[in-house]
């Protein structure tokens, strides 16, 4: 066997040219594979970690998938909102450690706006529990002198080119349509937060009073007629939130989180929902699965393909090497022996593909890996590969020699008189 494996490795070495392309397109598979499997795992943990910290999403009671689409992701809408009554009840169960209250609903130039408290900016974490942090400026004070004021994601500041100081004016809705604008009560951006690839770098951060300040002449989703409050006069009115879309809570001990849960859903005053964002993040990563699995069809079909050129070149170059296969078996070697050198050569070629690959996949997952980690949050694990990784080797591997098969019982079927004496 070592003799065959040393035969196969020199016979592959001299015929380098053409195998070369073989062996790059095995090692571009390779490389797919691998980086899409570890891109895969490394993408739905970013997923799941969206929200970090955070034990239960509070609100309407509808789907826990919906809860969470318009809670973290911003997208579609809530069913019904929330009491403020509600809220400062859950908040006083023992075990609640502290909420933050999100109202959504409006928007600036296509990206939502969300309305909160200043907690939002000390116990909102994503990734591996990493909390917020400001790129420029500060939070809004949350108080009345400070009532205009808006922190806007990375994403936002940088395709809108906003920097701090600028007034902004935000519209009723998200269709953003004319007339919908609260163009008497502008903004100024006091804060920019640094990029964390989750939706948050798509939000308008407001305060809660600030909203309720947008709306006092507005009933129905449009302004009253003939009634106009300045923004200065909205600062004399009672600006404390009655209803919130949802409310993100954070427990004093995670063992709490199935009692917290039983207390929100028994609530008596209105029906309400909390839902735990990893189960729920789960789910909707199930449910938008569809996209995963396509893209590891494309990455089998290009292994295919690759082990396809290896058979194909292979057989190709059999005919050219019927003297040589003649030679071996003059010199004593059996059919089996020709097999077998076939299969070696085909083992070495993948095994050779394998190895450039995962390579090649290591040396740009490095390389990515602060770019991906800053634009996209998607942290890109460095360490041990996963079980499924070793499997996508072991599949090419073991593919790669049975696609050897294929010339090498070509290669077995000729006969000693027809490799001395071939036909024309």
């Amino acid at each position: 066997m070592t003799f065959l494996l040393r035969l196969a490795t020199r016979s592959a070495w001299n015929r380098r040219g053409t195998l070369a392309l073989v062996l790059a397109s095995i090692a571009l598979s390779t490389a797919l594979l691998w980086a899409l499997e570890g891109l895969r795992r490394d993408l739905r943990s970013s997923f799941s970690n969206a929200v970090s910290g955070t034990d239960l999403v509070v609100g309407a009671r509808s789907g826990p998938v919906q809860l969470m689409l318009y809670a973290v992701f911003r997208v579609g809408g809530a069913t019904n909102s929330i009491s403020m009554d509600s809220v400062r009840s859950v908040s006083a169960h023992r075990a609640v450690a502290w909420t933050v209250p999100i109202a959504l609903g409006d928007s600036y130039r296509g990206f939502p706006v969300m309305g909160t408290t200043t907690a939002y900016f000390q116990h909102f974490a994503y990734g591996d529990r990493q909390p917020l942090a400001l790129e420029a400026g500060r939070p809004f004070s949350g108080t009345l002198d400070g009532l205009y004021e808006a922190v806007l994601g990375a994403e936002v500041a940088q395709r809108l080119g906003h920097r701090l100081g600028d007034r902004i004016t935000l519209a009723h809705g998200m269709s953003g349509a004319a007339g919908t604008e609260h163009a008497d009560k502008a903004f100024v951006v006091t804060g920019i937060l640094q990029r964390t690839g989750t939706p948050v770098d798509r939000t308008v951060h407001v305060s809660l009073q600030a909203l309720e300040a947008l709306h006092l002449d507005w009933v129905g989703g449009a302004p009253m007629p003939g009634l106009r409050i300045s923004a200065e006069d909205a600062r004399k009115f009672d600006l404390e939130p009655k209803q919130v879309t949802a409310a993100l809570v954070g427990l004093k001990s995670r063992a709490a989180v199935f009692n917290v849960q039983r207390f929100v859903a028994e609530y008596p005053a209105e029906p309400l929902l909390g839902v735990l964002p990893g189960v729920a993040l789960d789910e909707l990563w199930d449910a938008v699965g569809l996209g995963e699995r396509a893209l590891q069809l494309v990455s089998a079909l290009v292994a295919v393909v690759s082990l396809a050129g290896l058979v194909a070149t292979v057989l190709a170059g059999l005919n050219e090497r019927r003297r040589e296969l003649a030679v071996l078996r003059a010199v004593g070697a059996g059919p089996r022996d020709v097999m077998g050198l076939l299969v070696l050569e085909g083992a070495v070629v993948t095994g050779a593909g394998v190895v450039l690959g995962v390579l090649s996949a290591v040396t740009v997952q490095a390389l990515a890996s602060p770019l991906m980690q800053q634009r996209l949050g998607i942290v890109l694990q460095m360490g041990s590969p996963a079980v499924t990784q070793w499997g996508v080797l072991a599949a090419v591997l073991v593919a790669g020699m049975l696609a050897s098969l294929v010339p090498a019982w070509r290669a077995y079927r000729l006969s000693l008189e027809d490799g001395l004496s071939p036909r024309l």
